[in-house]
């Protein structure tokens, strides 16, 4: 007897999952630490808070976001992977910014490497919903 599983629990979606969790954790731990300057080039002018403030509360918000990937009951892994898609859409600005005013940074030292790095944000945001089965879960 077989049984159907859960579109959250194949292997790919497990590895990715944890992968993704792990890669904010570190990115979060990032933003509190070694990498907190390069950060600050990616805060847009309209953010409201002063530069290290957003990199900080954006650092808190990625290591919540990735141990919540990384240890949320599956039964709210879809809301998990809504809340890391929504997060990467609202930093978005951010890489545009730092595109738009040409401030290096993470080695994007040319308009060529700042433009490609645009493409990595709808691929994350296509991660986490992937992921966790968030647009399976969804549409159930």
């Amino acid at each position: 007897m077989t049984t159907k599983r859960n579109s959250s629990t194949s292997k790919g979606r497990i590895v990715g999952r944890i992968a993704l969790g792990a890669i904010l954790v570190l990115a979060g731990t990032s933003h509190l630490s070694f990498g907190r300057e390069d950060f600050r080039a990616q805060v847009p002018e309209f953010v409201p808070l002063k530069e290290d403030t957003t990199v900080l509360l954006s650092g808190v918000a990625e290591i919540s976001l990735g141990a919540s990937l990384l240890f949320a009951p599956a039964s709210l892994r879809g809301k998990v992977g809504w809340l890391a898609a929504t997060f990467f859409t609202a930093i978005f600005p951010g890489n545009i910014a730092q595109a738009v005013h040409k401030r290096d940074a993470f080695g994007l030292d040319t308009d060529r490497k700042r433009i490609i790095r645009l493409f990595g944000q709808p691929l994350l945001i296509a991660w986490a919903l992937w992921s966790t089965g968030a647009l399976a879960r969804r549409a159930k």
